[in-house]
């Protein structure tokens, strides 16, 4: 499998799920019951800086700073952009405002416990 076309991908999601499944479970368990919003205030932040770097990606591409290796990625692209590469920046964009996110309630929860 690591040596298709399937390898990145494959790679993607054995490195950011269990991570974004952590931490989507932790802003659960401490958000409850105000958790769908504090989601929808933390995911739009993180797809627009997601955006941005796959923006600046394709120019990258674009203009022969880098590329991609044929025959390890699916061999989808969005402007220029491997599809796979799209999704890198959006679940490190994404795991980024979780974690900003979680290490705000820890000091919330700090703060509270201070006499």
């Amino acid at each position: 499998m690591m040596e298709t076309r399937w390898a990145y991908m494959v790679h993607l999601f054995a490195w950011a799920g269990p991570i974004l499944l952590l931490q989507l479970g932790l802003v659960v368990h401490h958000y409850r019951e105000r958790s769908g919003a504090v989601l929808r205030a933390v995911i739009p932040p993180a797809l627009v800086v997601g955006t941005y770097l796959a923006v600046a990606d394709h120019l990258a591409i674009r203009v022969g700073i880098w590329n991609f290796g044929e025959g390890r990625h699916l061999g989808v692209y969005v402007a220029g952009v491997p599809l796979e590469e799209i999704l890198f920046f959006l679940l490190t964009s994404l795991m980024v405002s979780l974690g900003l996110t979680l290490f705000t309630a820890l000091l919330s929860r700090r703060e509270a416990r201070v006499p």
